[in-house]
Protein backbone atom coordinates (compact mmCIF):
# COMPACT_ATOMS: atom_id res chain seq x y z
CA UNK A 1 0.00 0.00 0.00
CA UNK A 2 1.30 3.83 -0.62
CA UNK A 3 0.20 6.13 1.62
CA UNK A 4 1.46 8.87 3.32
CA UNK A 5 0.05 9.66 7.62
CA UNK A 6 0.65 13.06 9.60
CA UNK A 7 -0.94 12.85 12.63
CA UNK A 8 -0.85 15.58 15.86
CA UNK A 9 -2.73 16.11 19.35
CA UNK A 10 -2.71 19.46 21.51
CA UNK A 11 -3.75 19.88 24.91
CA UNK A 12 -5.30 23.16 23.71
CA UNK A 13 -6.43 24.89 27.15
CA UNK A 14 -7.11 22.25 28.81
CA UNK A 15 -5.82 21.31 32.03
CA UNK A 16 -4.57 17.92 30.77
CA UNK A 17 -4.74 15.88 27.31
CA UNK A 18 -7.90 13.27 27.35
CA UNK A 19 -7.43 12.31 23.46
CA UNK A 20 -5.39 9.35 21.99
CA UNK A 21 -4.83 8.90 18.21
CA UNK A 22 -3.28 5.75 17.00
CA UNK A 23 -2.29 3.81 13.87
CA UNK A 24 -1.01 0.37 13.23
CA UNK A 25 -0.06 -1.16 9.34
CA UNK A 26 0.07 -4.86 8.09
CA UNK A 27 1.73 -5.60 4.55
CA UNK A 28 -1.96 -5.43 3.29
CA UNK A 29 -4.64 -3.31 6.16
CA UNK A 30 -4.22 -0.38 7.80
CA UNK A 31 -6.02 1.08 11.13
CA UNK A 32 -6.50 4.49 12.14
CA UNK A 33 -7.99 5.41 15.26
CA UNK A 34 -8.82 9.14 17.28
CA UNK A 35 -10.08 8.97 20.77
CA UNK A 36 -11.72 11.74 22.60
CA UNK A 37 -11.96 11.12 26.22
CA UNK A 38 -14.62 12.58 27.51
CA UNK A 39 -13.97 15.36 29.86
CA UNK A 40 -17.30 15.87 32.02
CA UNK A 41 -16.71 12.47 33.83
CA UNK A 42 -13.52 11.48 35.71
CA UNK A 43 -10.75 9.50 33.70
CA UNK A 44 -11.50 10.39 30.47
CA UNK A 45 -7.89 9.57 29.30
CA UNK A 46 -8.38 6.14 30.67
CA UNK A 47 -11.29 5.34 28.51
CA UNK A 48 -9.54 7.01 25.58
CA UNK A 49 -6.66 4.79 26.08
CA UNK A 50 -7.90 1.73 26.85
CA UNK A 51 -10.27 2.00 23.74
CA UNK A 52 -7.32 2.46 21.65
CA UNK A 53 -4.99 -0.47 23.33
CA UNK A 54 -7.96 -2.70 22.52
CA UNK A 55 -8.61 -1.69 18.82
CA UNK A 56 -5.02 -1.70 18.77
CA UNK A 57 -4.63 -5.36 19.60
CA UNK A 58 -7.70 -6.46 18.28
CA UNK A 59 -6.17 -5.70 14.92
CA UNK A 60 -3.13 -7.32 15.61
CA UNK A 61 -4.47 -10.35 16.20
CA UNK A 62 -6.59 -10.47 13.25
CA UNK A 63 -4.91 -8.59 10.64
CA UNK A 64 -2.18 -11.60 9.27
CA UNK A 65 -1.59 -9.95 6.96
CA UNK A 66 -5.45 -8.52 6.30
CA UNK A 67 -8.64 -8.58 7.59
CA UNK A 68 -11.22 -10.96 6.29
CA UNK A 69 -13.97 -8.77 7.00
CA UNK A 70 -13.10 -5.20 8.13
CA UNK A 71 -16.55 -4.07 8.93
CA UNK A 72 -16.63 -6.95 10.88
CA UNK A 73 -14.05 -6.68 12.32
CA UNK A 74 -14.85 -2.80 13.15
CA UNK A 75 -17.88 -3.56 14.74
CA UNK A 76 -16.72 -6.33 17.04
CA UNK A 77 -13.69 -4.48 17.84
CA UNK A 78 -15.71 -1.08 19.10
CA UNK A 79 -17.92 -3.82 21.10
CA UNK A 80 -15.06 -5.17 22.82
CA UNK A 81 -13.49 -1.68 23.13
CA UNK A 82 -16.57 -0.86 25.27
CA UNK A 83 -16.37 -4.03 27.29
CA UNK A 84 -12.66 -3.66 27.87
CA UNK A 85 -13.16 0.33 29.42
CA UNK A 86 -15.64 -1.90 31.63
CA UNK A 87 -13.26 -4.27 33.23
CA UNK A 88 -10.81 -1.69 33.50
CA UNK A 89 -13.59 0.13 35.53
CA UNK A 90 -13.95 -3.28 38.01
CA UNK A 91 -9.78 -3.62 37.88
CA UNK A 92 -9.00 0.16 38.91
CA UNK A 93 -12.02 0.16 41.83
CA UNK A 94 -13.46 3.46 39.46
CA UNK A 95 -16.09 5.24 41.06
CA UNK A 96 -17.89 5.51 37.79
CA UNK A 97 -16.62 4.27 34.38
CA UNK A 98 -14.87 6.42 32.41
CA UNK A 99 -16.08 7.35 28.91
CA UNK A 100 -14.79 8.14 25.37
CA UNK A 101 -15.69 8.56 21.90
CA UNK A 102 -14.12 7.44 18.78
CA UNK A 103 -13.76 6.99 15.21
CA UNK A 104 -11.92 4.20 13.64
CA UNK A 105 -10.94 3.61 10.00
CA UNK A 106 -9.44 0.36 7.84
CA UNK A 107 -7.78 0.77 4.91
CA UNK A 108 -7.53 -2.13 2.68
CA UNK A 109 -7.71 -3.20 -0.92
CA UNK A 110 -8.06 -0.08 -1.91
CA UNK A 111 -11.09 0.63 0.00
CA UNK A 112 -11.76 2.86 3.41
CA UNK A 113 -13.99 1.23 5.96
CA UNK A 114 -14.92 3.10 9.00
CA UNK A 115 -17.31 3.43 12.08
CA UNK A 116 -17.36 5.90 14.85
CA UNK A 117 -19.41 6.65 18.37
CA UNK A 118 -20.04 9.66 19.38
CA UNK A 119 -18.61 12.99 18.00
CA UNK A 120 -14.87 12.17 16.83
CA UNK A 121 -15.53 12.62 13.06
CA UNK A 122 -13.96 10.93 9.44
CA UNK A 123 -13.63 13.17 6.74
CA UNK A 124 -13.35 12.30 2.89
CA UNK A 125 -11.84 14.54 0.51
CA UNK A 126 -10.99 14.48 -3.00
CA UNK A 127 -9.38 17.34 -4.99
CA UNK A 128 -10.92 19.74 -2.38
CA UNK A 129 -14.52 18.61 -2.10
CA UNK A 130 -15.91 16.88 0.87
CA UNK A 131 -17.43 13.34 -0.38
CA UNK A 132 -18.07 11.99 3.06
CA UNK A 133 -18.35 13.18 6.99
CA UNK A 134 -19.79 11.44 9.53
CA UNK A 135 -23.17 12.39 11.16
CA UNK A 136 -22.45 13.17 14.89
CA UNK A 137 -24.45 10.94 17.77
CA UNK A 138 -25.10 14.34 19.61
CA UNK A 139 -28.59 16.09 20.03
CA UNK A 140 -27.38 19.03 17.53
CA UNK A 141 -27.10 16.75 14.92
CA UNK A 142 -30.77 15.51 15.48
CA UNK A 143 -31.61 19.12 15.24
CA UNK A 144 -29.62 19.58 11.83
CA UNK A 145 -31.32 16.09 10.12
CA UNK A 146 -34.67 17.69 11.46
CA UNK A 147 -34.33 20.49 9.46
CA UNK A 148 -34.17 22.54 13.00
CA UNK A 149 -30.89 24.31 12.80
CA UNK A 150 -27.97 24.91 10.07
CA UNK A 151 -24.69 23.02 10.36
CA UNK A 152 -23.01 26.11 10.37
CA UNK A 153 -24.49 27.06 13.97
CA UNK A 154 -23.61 23.42 15.21
CA UNK A 155 -20.08 24.77 16.70
CA UNK A 156 -22.10 27.33 19.28
CA UNK A 157 -24.75 25.74 20.16
CA UNK A 158 -25.32 25.51 23.83
CA UNK A 159 -26.07 21.89 23.26
CA UNK A 160 -23.29 21.09 21.63
CA UNK A 161 -21.81 18.37 24.05
CA UNK A 162 -25.11 16.61 24.43
CA UNK A 163 -24.01 13.40 23.16
CA UNK A 164 -26.22 10.48 22.70
CA UNK A 165 -23.80 7.93 22.49
CA UNK A 166 -20.33 6.80 23.59
CA UNK A 167 -18.06 4.15 25.05
CA UNK A 168 -17.58 3.32 28.80
CA UNK A 169 -20.88 4.11 29.56
CA UNK A 170 -24.36 2.29 31.27
CA UNK A 171 -25.35 1.55 28.25
CA UNK A 172 -23.78 -0.98 25.26
CA UNK A 173 -22.90 1.25 21.64
CA UNK A 174 -25.66 1.03 19.63
CA UNK A 175 -23.56 0.65 16.32
CA UNK A 176 -24.61 1.48 13.09
CA UNK A 177 -23.51 -0.37 10.01
CA UNK A 178 -19.99 0.21 8.76
CA UNK A 179 -19.68 2.83 5.67
CA UNK A 180 -17.11 2.01 2.80
CA UNK A 181 -15.57 3.69 0.17
CA UNK A 182 -13.55 3.33 -2.80
CA UNK A 183 -10.25 5.53 -2.66
CA UNK A 184 -8.80 7.22 -5.35
CA UNK A 185 -5.03 8.75 -6.02
CA UNK A 186 -4.53 11.93 -3.50
CA UNK A 187 -7.94 11.16 -1.38
CA UNK A 188 -6.89 12.24 1.90
CA UNK A 189 -9.01 10.32 4.98
CA UNK A 190 -9.08 12.88 8.15
CA UNK A 191 -9.97 11.43 11.88
CA UNK A 192 -10.36 14.11 14.38
CA UNK A 193 -12.11 14.94 17.55
CA UNK A 194 -14.29 18.20 17.97
CA UNK A 195 -11.72 20.18 19.59
CA UNK A 196 -10.14 19.77 15.82
CA UNK A 197 -13.43 19.82 13.73
CA UNK A 198 -15.83 22.22 15.98
CA UNK A 199 -13.49 25.28 15.30
CA UNK A 200 -13.06 25.08 11.00
CA UNK A 201 -15.42 25.17 8.27
CA UNK A 202 -15.17 22.25 5.92
CA UNK A 203 -13.99 24.98 2.86
CA UNK A 204 -11.06 25.38 5.50
CA UNK A 205 -10.55 21.81 5.41
CA UNK A 206 -10.42 21.29 2.11
CA UNK A 207 -8.93 24.77 0.91
CA UNK A 208 -5.85 23.53 3.50
CA UNK A 209 -5.64 20.19 2.23
CA UNK A 210 -5.73 20.70 -1.41
CA UNK A 211 -3.02 22.92 -1.35
CA UNK A 212 -0.33 22.32 1.29
CA UNK A 213 1.68 19.17 1.99
CA UNK A 214 -0.28 16.87 4.29
CA UNK A 215 1.89 17.45 6.98
CA UNK A 216 2.10 20.98 6.63
CA UNK A 217 -1.51 21.26 5.80
CA UNK A 218 -2.37 19.07 9.72
CA UNK A 219 -0.28 21.25 11.27
CA UNK A 220 -1.51 24.86 9.64
CA UNK A 221 -5.24 23.47 10.84
CA UNK A 222 -4.52 22.98 14.11
CA UNK A 223 -3.08 26.12 14.93
CA UNK A 224 -5.90 27.65 13.69
CA UNK A 225 -8.18 25.34 15.03
CA UNK A 226 -6.13 26.54 19.22
CA UNK A 227 -6.33 30.65 17.08
CA UNK A 228 -10.02 30.09 16.40
CA UNK A 229 -11.05 28.62 19.84
CA UNK A 230 -9.40 31.05 22.11
CA UNK A 231 -9.49 30.39 25.87
CA UNK A 232 -12.38 28.04 24.91
CA UNK A 233 -9.92 25.56 23.05
CA UNK A 234 -10.17 21.97 23.61
CA UNK A 235 -7.87 19.23 23.05
CA UNK A 236 -7.03 19.35 19.71
CA UNK A 237 -6.44 15.86 17.63
CA UNK A 238 -6.31 14.47 14.00
CA UNK A 239 -4.82 11.84 11.96
CA UNK A 240 -5.00 11.99 8.48
CA UNK A 241 -3.79 10.18 5.51
CA UNK A 242 -2.88 11.04 1.98
CA UNK A 243 -3.98 7.75 -0.55
CA UNK A 244 -1.12 7.26 -2.73
CA UNK A 245 -2.53 4.26 -5.11
CA UNK A 246 -4.61 4.54 -8.18
CA UNK A 247 -8.29 3.50 -7.52
CA UNK A 248 -8.76 -0.03 -7.93
CA UNK A 249 -11.09 -1.66 -10.34
CA UNK A 250 -14.67 -2.10 -9.37
CA UNK A 251 -14.29 -5.74 -9.47
CA UNK A 252 -11.65 -5.93 -6.84
CA UNK A 253 -14.28 -6.18 -4.26
CA UNK A 254 -18.02 -5.87 -3.39
CA UNK A 255 -19.72 -2.96 -4.84
CA UNK A 256 -20.35 -0.03 -2.90
CA UNK A 257 -23.49 1.13 -1.14
CA UNK A 258 -23.91 4.49 -2.15
CA UNK A 259 -26.58 7.11 -2.54
CA UNK A 260 -26.19 8.92 -5.87
CA UNK A 261 -25.94 12.93 -5.19
CA UNK A 262 -24.53 15.97 -7.17
CA UNK A 263 -22.96 17.63 -4.54
CA UNK A 264 -20.25 16.34 -2.96
CA UNK A 265 -19.95 18.67 0.19
CA UNK A 266 -23.21 16.90 0.98
CA UNK A 267 -22.96 15.06 4.27
CA UNK A 268 -23.91 11.07 2.96
CA UNK A 269 -25.60 8.35 4.30
CA UNK A 270 -23.80 4.78 3.86
CA UNK A 271 -25.46 1.57 4.45
CA UNK A 272 -24.50 -1.91 5.03
CA UNK A 273 -25.78 -4.81 6.64
CA UNK A 274 -24.50 -7.95 8.63
CA UNK A 275 -24.65 -7.04 12.33
CA UNK A 276 -24.76 -10.50 13.54
CA UNK A 277 -21.89 -9.57 16.27
CA UNK A 278 -24.95 -7.88 18.08
CA UNK A 279 -26.54 -11.56 18.60
CA UNK A 280 -23.18 -12.96 20.31
CA UNK A 281 -23.91 -14.88 23.32
CA UNK A 282 -22.39 -14.04 26.98
CA UNK A 283 -20.24 -17.11 26.46
CA UNK A 284 -18.60 -15.70 23.14
CA UNK A 285 -18.66 -12.19 24.35
CA UNK A 286 -16.42 -13.57 27.34
CA UNK A 287 -14.12 -15.14 25.20
CA UNK A 288 -13.72 -12.36 23.24
CA UNK A 289 -12.92 -9.91 26.14
CA UNK A 290 -10.56 -12.58 27.31
CA UNK A 291 -8.59 -13.01 24.02
CA UNK A 292 -8.69 -9.01 23.71
CA UNK A 293 -6.81 -8.82 27.06
CA UNK A 294 -4.11 -11.64 25.96
CA UNK A 295 -3.39 -9.66 23.06
CA UNK A 296 -2.69 -6.74 25.18
CA UNK A 297 -0.33 -7.87 27.41
CA UNK A 298 1.42 -8.90 24.51
CA UNK A 299 1.47 -6.33 22.59
CA UNK A 300 2.34 -2.64 22.45
CA UNK A 301 1.19 -0.26 19.50
CA UNK A 302 3.72 1.67 17.37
Amino acid sequence: MKFAIAQETRIGARRMNQDRIAHWASAESLLMVVADGLGGHLHGEIAAEVAVDSLGAQFAREAQPRLADPQRFLAAAVVGAHAAIQHETGKRKLREAPRTVVVACVVQDGYAYWTHIGDCRLYHLRQGHVLVRTRDHTRVQQLVDEGRMREEAVSSHPERNRLLQCLGGFDAPRLEPSAKTRLAKDDVLLLCSDGFWGPLTQRQLANALVNRPLGEAIRELVGLAETRAGRECDNVSVMALAWGEEEVASAIARPLIVPAHDVPTDVQDFTATDLEFLRMSDEDIEKAIAEIKAALRKYTPR
